[in-house]
């Protein structure tokens, strides 16, 4: 049996070992390979974690491979026992002086973390599984059996005359991955035999597809000139932007990131607006709001020059306002044509609407009410809003 991947080499590699058949095989498949260490995490959980702690010690002497071993402590802080432990091992990965750490989760494990993932409701980042290789505080993560089902496993252990020790705990069905595994598992390998393999590939698209979204979310900070986050950060801002919605709320070096329709925006400062009113000027900065209001003479579009008889004000939405840009519609409301024309709800109230008294005369992106519209030919005058860059 051999590993789908390049497997780790150079200095500081550490092989995470619990003592199961997987983290064994593993183990004995690297030894003569690269210089590696053993790390034991020894849980405390189970009354049986010393002779654990203790096997893996016989295991490395006679392998010839240093070892490791730390003790913790779970603390459950609103998760799961499961989750608790998997945060305890990371905190040991991240104190060792190891640059890379390979773990040995193969492929019954990986199409097994996508199924519970996508039963609790997880989206695409649940999907997408465990990662091959990934970061972690500096350090890089390898799965190297990620592609090996758990009978390829066994088999190459018992070939090799290979011992390991077995965790009373996996047959605790009221754990979800137990309940998968032993339940769940044997059923679907029934009905679809490639199950494992088909969700597999699953979660590599999946994870593509993530990995797209990170590379698409670096280049839109960078074009507003903000500074990368850690990579951490950077998994938790498209986390969040991505699952919770147009209310989602990220700030980072001193922007605003919001997230409308599959699109990542800045959201412009709420600063406060004074209406101003338009004495004819061709270009009316307005940096309170970000832009440039510009004023063209045309004819036939536009509004008509004669509302230059009366007073027009540059004012926001304060709510209700209504505007009627196609006269084979009814007047609607400013939130309905927003809406339609895709306009994100926060920059809704940040859009300067030019109005003559009670009466919206042109709001930017959706046009000059019907009312005030230049007639065919004659002369008229077209606003525009431009964004000022940023």
């Amino acid at each position: 049996m051999a590993s789908s991947r390049k497997r780790p080499s150079g200095k500081g590699v550490a092989v995470a070992l619990s003592g199961g058949v997987d983290s064994v095989t593993l183990l004995h498949l690297l030894k003569s390979k690269t210089p590696i260490t053993a790390i034991h995490v020894h849980h405390g959980l189970s009354p049986n974690a010393d002779a654990w702690a203790a096997f893996c010690r016989r295991l490395c002497k006679r392998l010839g491979v240093p070892l490791v071993v730390k003790k913790v402590k779970v603390v459950r802080r609103g998760e799961g026992l499961e989750a608790a432990a998997r945060a305890a091992r990371y905190e040991v990965f991240r104190k060792i002086p190891a640059e890379v750490v390979v773990l040995a989760h193969q492929l019954d494990d990986q199409a097994e973390t996508v199924l519970m993932n996508l039963l609790r409701g997880a989206g695409r980042r649940g999907a997408s599984g465990m990662p091959r290789e990934s970061r972690f505080q500096g350090k890089r993560l390898l799965r190297p059996l990620l592609d090996v089902p758990r009978e390829a496993i066994v088999a190459y252990a018992r070939e090799h005359g290979l011992t390991w020790i077995e965790d009373e705990s996996n047959a605790d069905e009221s754990l979800t991955r137990n309940f998968v595994r032993r339940r769940l598992g044997p059923l679907m390998q029934q009905k679809y035999p490639k199950w494992r393999e088909n969700l597999a590939r699953a979660a590599r698209h999946f994870s593509r597809q993530e990995a797209g979204a990170q590379d698409l979310l670096r280049k839109f900070l960078q074009a507003k000139g903000l500074r990368a986050p850690s990579e951490a950060k950077l998994v938790e801002m498209l986390k969040q932007l991505t699952s919770q919605g147009a209310k989602t709320l990220i700030e980072h070096d001193g922007a605003r990131l919001r997230v409308y329709r599959g699109r990542i925006l800045q959201d412009r400062d709420t600063s406060p607006f004074t209406p101003v009113a338009w004495k004819g000027e061709r270009k009316l900065p307005i940096p309170e709001l970000g832009g440039e209001l510009r004023f063209r003479a045309v004819r036939g579009k536009g509004f008509s020059r004669n509302l230059f008889k009366k007073t027009l004000n540059i004012r926001l939405r304060s709510g209700g306002e209504r505007l009627q840009p196609d006269p084979r519609r009814p007047r609607r409301t400013l939130k309905n044509l927003f809406q339609e024309a895709g306009v994100p709800p926060w920059e809704r109230d940040r859009l300067p609407l030019l109005t003559s008294g009670d009466d919206v005369v042109w709001v930017p992106g959706l046009g000059v009410d019907v009312k005030y519209r230049a007639a065919k030919n004659a002369s008229g005058i077209l606003p525009e809003w431009r964004k000022m860059p940023g």
